[in-house]
């Protein structure tokens, strides 16, 4: 099935999701105990994990039934899962957050996995915040004015260049792993902020409320 899909769309077992679902056009793969929250919901394509922390029998049942005592996080199963059935297009991650601090911080290395494999990733926060992991090309996103954008260097340094829309634009920004210079910064457009990456790659948290 490699080259199938374009988009996948990951269900975790984090906090419940209470938004809308983008899963026209994506594969859709629930882990393990989101099925909880998800089941009725959205169109499940497949369900997959150790279902350690489910008590009941997923709709459609799962193409195989991992042992709960394993390397990988089941979020880690579903990413490799995504980019087996040819995802290219990006991954998106509802129900990533909350829950245990160490599998949110564990689901940010799974969107550095998938940015290394040439996929764009979304975390979709319920409060309406997303973070994206970003790499090296002109990176644009659809805003509101008054929003707080934060950007961090993940896996290292980044540098970026010809920041547009946001309060704070230098021409020239060397993001320092370790440092937080990048963070809560504003939106100044109705519509976009975009920025160059020209290396290292770029944590974006772009966050709902408008100040």
């Amino acid at each position: 099935m490699k080259g199938a899909i374009k988009q996948a769309v990951i269900l975790l077992n984090g906090e419940p999701y209470r938004g809308e679902i983008a899963a026209k056009g994506g594969y859709v793969i629930c882990c393990d105990g989101a099925y909880s929250w998800a089941k009725g919901r959205v169109r499940i394509d497949e369900t997959l994990g150790d279902f350690d922390s489910l008590k009941e029998v997923p709709d459609p049942a799962p193409l195989q039934k991992f042992p709960s005592e394993k390397n990988e996080t089941d979020g880690e199963l579903a990413v490799l899962r995504a980019l087996e059935l040819g995802a290219t297009d990006r991954i998106l991650f509802y129900g990533g957050g909350g829950g245990r601090e160490d599998h949110f911080l564990g689901n940010l290395h799974l969107m550095y996995k998938a940015m290394r494999a040439g996929v764009k990733t979304v975390v979709c926060r319920t409060n309406g915040a997303q973070i994206v992991l970003c790499g090296r090309g002109e990176q644009r996103f659809l805003c509101k004015r008054g929003q707080t954008v934060s950007l961090l260097p993940f896996g290292g340094d980044a540098h970026i260049m010809d920041m547009w829309g946001l309060k704070y634009a230098p021409e020239d920004l060397w993001l320092c792993y370790g440092s937080t210079r990048g963070i809560s910064n504003l939106t100044e457009n109705e519509e976009k902020f975009s920025f160059l990456v020209k290396e290292g790659y770029v944590l974006v948290i772009i966050n709902e409320e408008v100040e």
